[in-house]
C-alpha cells in the first residue's frame, strides 16, 4: 500500500506541474493590429522608437509607422530576387552601429542563371530609397530546389554579423564543409572573413562557417549579454530543434533528428551521434518555427530570459521557459486566432511586435498599458 500511495503521490505531483500556468495571461494582454495589408511580412526591424522596416518575401520593403499604422514603399531594393517557393526577400536587421553609419542587413535569394543562393548583404536608407546597395557575401547555396533558404540575421558586440542558411533540400550538403548549405555563417560588418573563424586555413572548407549540420535556420538570437547564440530550425516531420549554437560544432543534420519522412513513418537518422551536438529542445510534432527573441525587455517582467519564437504549422506564439541556458517549460498563446506567426521581435518600448502570414503586424503589450 506504502508503495502505490507513493507512485499516486509522484502521478499528481507531475500532472500538477504539468497544469502550471503560462507566465502571460491572455486576458491580461492586449494585442492590437499596428498595420496590415503587407504580403507576407517576413523580416522586420526598427529604425527608431516608432517605425519598423519589414520585408514581404514577395520583393518589396516598407517602413511601417507603429502610432498611425502608415506604411510607406522603400525603393531601391534588388531586381534579382527569385520569388519561387520559400525564396524571396528574407530578414532585413540594423547594425550594432546603425544610429552613427546607418547600415541595413538584409538577406534575399539571389538568381544565380535561375537557381536561388542566399545572399547576405547591406544598404544604407535615404529618405525613401535604399542606396549603398552591397551584396556582401552570395553564398555557395544553389540547387534546383526551391526551398530551405534560412534566413535570420543577427549581431554579436565584437563586430560580427551572423546569418543562417538551410540546407537548399540537398540533406547531404549540410555535412559538406565545401558548400555553404545547412550553416551558419560568421563574418565581419564588411562582409569580410574573421581571422578566429573556427575553419580558418583549411582546405576545402568555407571559412565564413561557423557551425553546420543545420536543416533550415528560421530564427536566431544573439544574447551580447551572456555572449550566447541561439538558432531555433526546421525539422521534417517531426523534429524542430532549438539549439545552442557554438563555433565549429555539427548539429547533426541529416544524420540526427527526431523527424519522420513526408512518405511515411520512417525515422529520419538517429537520435543521437557522438560527436553531434543534441538540441537544446526538440518539437514532435513540429510546430513550423520562425523568428526568435530572447526576451530582454522591462514590459513582461516574468518573460526575462525566455525565448518566443513564432510557429506557422500550428499557428501560435511559442514561449520557451528558461532557467539560465535550460529549457524547462514551454507555453502556446494565441491559438484560437488561427494564424501563421513569421516573425517576433522586442520593440523598444519592451513590447512584442508579430507578423502573421496574413500580412498583419501585431503589437502584443500588457492590458494595464
Amino acid at each position: 500500500m506504502k508503495i502505490r500511495l507513493n507512485l499516486l503521490a509522484v502521478g499528481l505531483s507531475m500532472l500538477i506541474g504539468s497544469l502550471q500556468a503560462a507566465p502571460l495571461e491572455i486576458d491580461q494582454l492586449k494585442v492590437s493590429t499596428v498595420a496590415g495589408n503587407l504580403g507576407t511580412p517576413w523580416g522586420m526591424t526598427f529604425i527608431d522608437q516608432n517605425q519598423l522596416l519589414v520585408t514581404n518575401k514577395g520583393g518589396s520593403l516598407n517602413r511601417v509607422d507603429i502610432t498611425t499604422g502608415n506604411k510607406t514603399r522603400i525603393s531601391g531594393t534588388p531586381d534579382d530576387i527569385i520569388i519561387s517557393g520559400q525564396a524571396g526577400f528574407l530578414d532585413v536587421a540594423t547594425a550594432p552601429d546603425f544610429a552613427k553609419n546607418g547600415w541595413i542587413y538584409f538577406t534575399y535569394s539571389k538568381d544565380i542563371d535561375g537557381q536561388g543562393a542566399t545572399t547576405l548583404a547591406r544598404a544604407k536608407l535615404d529618405g525613401d530609397a535604399l542606396t549603398d546597395w552591397q551584396d556582401l557575401l552570395v553564398t555557395d547555396s544553389r540547387t534546383d530546389k526551391g526551398q530551405h533558404y534560412g534566413s535570420r540575421i543577427v549581431f554579436d558586440h565584437k563586430g560580427h554579423v551572423f546569418f543562417g542558411i538551410g540546407d537548399r533540400g540537398e540533406r547531404s550538403q549540410a555535412q559538406d564543409l565545401s558548400r555553404h548549405n545547412g550553416t551558419i555563417l560568421r563574418l565581419k560588418l564588411d562582409g569580410s572573413v574573421p581571422d578566429d573563424n573556427p575553419f580558418v586555413g583549411q582546405d576545402d572548407v568555407h571559412p565564413e562557417i561557423w557551425s553546420y549540420g543545420h536543416r533550415n535556420p528560421q530564427g536566431m538570437f544573439y544574447n551580447r549579454d551572456t555572449d550566447t547564440l541561439w538558432e531555433i530550425e526546421h525539422g521534417p516531420r517531426g523534429g524542430d530543434e532549438i539549439n545552442l549554437v557554438k563555433p565549429g560544432k555539427n548539429y547533426g543534420w541529416p544524420e540526427v533528428s527526431y523527424g519522420k519522412e513526408y512518405w511515411g513513418p520512417v525515422s529520419v537518422g538517429e537520435k543521437d551521434i557522438k560527436g553531434m551536438v543534441n538540441a537544446e529542445k526538440v518539437y514532435v510534432p513540429s510546430i513550423a518555427p520562425s523568428g526568435l527573441v530572447q526576451y530582454q525587455g522591462n514590459a513582461f517582467p516574468d518573460l526575462q530570459g525566455d525565448l518566443l519564437t513564432g510557429a506557422m504549422a500550428l499557428q501560435h506564439l511559442n514561449h520557451i521557459e528558461m532557467d539560465g541556458q535550460k529549457v524547462v517549460d514551454e507555453h502556446r498563446y494565441f491559438e484560437n486566432k488561427k494564424q501563421r506567426i513569421r516573425n517576433v521581435i522586442e520593440g523598444p518600448d519592451g513590447f512584442l511586435y508579430l507578423a502573421n502570414d496574413s500580412g498583419e503586424i501585431w503589437q502584443i503589450k500588457p492590458a494595464q498599458n
